[in-house]
C-alpha cells in the first residue's frame, strides 16, 4: 500500500457541485507543491477536522499536536478517495457521500463554500488497474464510486469490465465513462446507505446479489470490491477468494464503512475481525 504522507497539506476550496441528492464534490486547490499524486486509481487522503474552539499551533503539524495536546483537543480524521487532481491547476478533487446531519465530513462538504480551508494529509492508495488482466471487476456502494469511476477512466481500451454499483436509487446514479467495454449494472436498495434495514444488509445486501450473479468471464481477473464492510469482507470476500479462486495478487476487497459505526468504531471492527481469522 502507498504510504500516506503524514504532513499537513491546506487546501482552499474552489467550487462544488451536487453530483447526486446524495453525492457532493468539492474541489480545492492546494498550497504549494505538497501535493504529490501516486499511480494508484483508489488515492486517498485523511481530511484533518480540528475541535470546534480549540487553538491550535502553528504552523500546524499533526505529529506535535498528537504529542502535546490532551485527547479531547485532538482533530478527527476522516478518510476520502482522491476523485481526481490535475498537477497544472492545482486542484484535487473529492466526492462525498452526504445524508442530513449524519456523521462529520458530510454535513461539512454540504455548507463549505469557495474560499474555505481544509487541512488534509496524503497520498496513500493501493489499487491500479493492471493491463496484465484479461478482464476487471468493479464493485461496490456509494462510498466506492470515486474509486470506481478513477478505475475505469484507468481501464485498458476495449478491456472486459463488469461493473456493479449499489445505491439508493435512480437519482443516486451518475455518469460513469471509460474505454473499456463497459458492463454496468446499477442495483438500487431503495433507501440511502445511512437507513439501511437488516433485511438489505451484509449478507442480504443488493451488491452481495448482484455480484454473485454477475457474468463472470474467461480468463484471469482483476477484482476491485469495495463498499459497507460487513457486505464486501464477509460475504463477498469468501465468494471471490474461495468459491471463484481468485489469487489475493488480483483482489482488492475493503470495507470503506460500516454500518452503525462511525470510522473510528468500524477501525475497531475491522481490529475485531482480523482476529477472527485463523
Amino acid at each position: 500500500m502507498g504510504a500516506l504522507v503524514p504532513q499537513s497539506i491546506t487546501v482552499t476550496v474552489e467550487r462544488k457541485q451536487w453530483l447526486t441528492p446524495h453525492l457532493v464534490r468539492v474541489v480545492g486547490t492546494v498550497a504549494a507543491d505538497l501535493f504529490i499524486p501516486n499511480e494508484f486509481t483508489d488515492a486517498y487522503v485523511k481530511l484533518i477536522f480540528p475541535v470546534p474552539g480549540v487553538v491550535y499551533p502553528e504552523p500546524f503539524d499533526l505529529d506535535t499536536v498528537r504529542a502535546t495536546m490532551d485527547s479531547a483537543s485532538q482533530p478527527v480524521l476522516r478518510t476520502y478517495t482522491v476523485r481526481s487532481f490535475d498537477p497544472e491547476r492545482r486542484e484535487i478533487m473529492i466526492d462525498f457521500v452526504v445524508h442530513g446531519d449524519e456523521g462529520i465530513a458530510g454535513p461539512w462538504a454540504r455548507s463549505v463554500e469557495p474560499g474555505d480551508e481544509f487541512r488534509m494529509s496524503g497520498p496513500g492508495g493501493a489499487f491500479a488497474p493492471d493491463p496484465a488482466a484479461d478482464w476487471f471487476l468493479l464493485a461496490g456502494d456509494e462510498s466506492a464510486l470515486p474509486a470506481i469511476a478513477a478505475a475505469l477512466e484507468a481501464l485498458p481500451a476495449g478491456a472486459p469490465a463488469v461493473v456493479v454499483v449499489e445505491v439508493g436509487g435512480e437519482a443516486d446514479e451518475i455518469a460513469l465513462d471509460s474505454p473499456a467495454d463497459l458492463r454496468l449494472r446499477w442495483v438500487h436498495r431503495g433507501v440511502p446507505s445511512d437507513r439501511i434495514p437488516d433485511d438489505l444488509a451484509g449478507a442480504h445486501s443488493p451488491l452481495v446479489a448482484a455480484v454473485r450473479a454477475a457474468e463472470w468471464l474467461p480468463g484471469q481477473v482483476q477484482a476491485f470490491v469495495h463498499g459497507e464492510a460487513d457486505a464486501v469482507m464477509r460475504h463477498l470476500r469468501p465468494y471471490l477468494r474461495k468459491e471463484r479462486a481468485v489469487a489475493p495478487k488480483w483482489l482488492s476487497v475493503s470495507g470503506y464503512w460500516r454500518r452503525g459505526r462511525s470510522e473510528e468504531g468500524f477501525r475497531e471492527w475491522k481490529r475485531e475481525l482480523a482476529a477472527e481469522r485463523p
